[in-house]
């Protein structure tokens, strides 16, 4: 427990640097273009690209960050590419997410195995169960009728996110990108 409250504190001091905030200002644009590039298939199902920068955040600044940002961010899209009415909860799911995958990426090295763990993990909370818990408040359908869609879509897309993340975070940390990012002397542990 001890370590967990660490992992937020050392998150929550990242916000004293300039270069936390300039990183995740950049890689926010970075996410916000990428944004454009999302697949909608049908009314209930979008495959988008954007998650790669805000893993991104994720991993470099941890939890704390990492849940200021996906709020900030989804708040910022929606205001920059309005899809549908605004709802509160689907920013509470983009901080829970930015939290989540904080606690397991954050000064922790790249492996398959955890992007795996925490991609799953945001996938059941956030995507299937509030995902479809917000669609069922803002549109009046069914939860089990939306339910078994959403789980069709993140168990496919489940690997595929993963897999990208990984191999670009991998070849990130391979070229010494992550230590340049961080800047000197913040480098991810091993």
């Amino acid at each position: 427990m001890k370590k967990l409250a660490t992992l937020f504190t050392d998150s929550y001091n990242e916000f004293k640097n300039v270069r936390t905030l300039t990183m995740t200002g950049m890689l926010g644009a970075v996410s916000v273009v990428l944004g454009y590039f999302t697949l909608a298939i049908g009314d209930y199902i979008k495959i988008g690209f954007s998650s790669i920068a805000n893993q991104m955040v994720h991993y470099l600044f941890g939890p704390v960050v990492g849940g200021a940002f996906g709020g900030a961010l989804d708040i910022l899209k929606y205001m920059v590419k309005p899809t549908g009415p605004y709802f509160p909860g689907w920013t509470f799911g983009a901080m829970l997410a930015g939290v989540i995958y904080g606690i397991f990426y954050y000064k922790k090295p790249v492996s398959l195995w955890r992007v795996l763990v925490a991609e799953f993990v945001v996938s059941v909370l956030c995507n299937m169960l509030l995902g479809t818990y917000w669609l069922t408040l803002m549109y009046g359908n069914r939860f089990f009728d939306l339910f078994w869609l959403r789980v069709q879509k993140n168990l496919i897309m489940w690997p595929i996110n993963s897999l990208i993340f990984y191999t670009i975070a991998k070849n990130m940390e391979a070229a010494g990108v992550f230590r340049i990012l961080k800047g000197p002397g913040k480098a991810v542990s091993r």
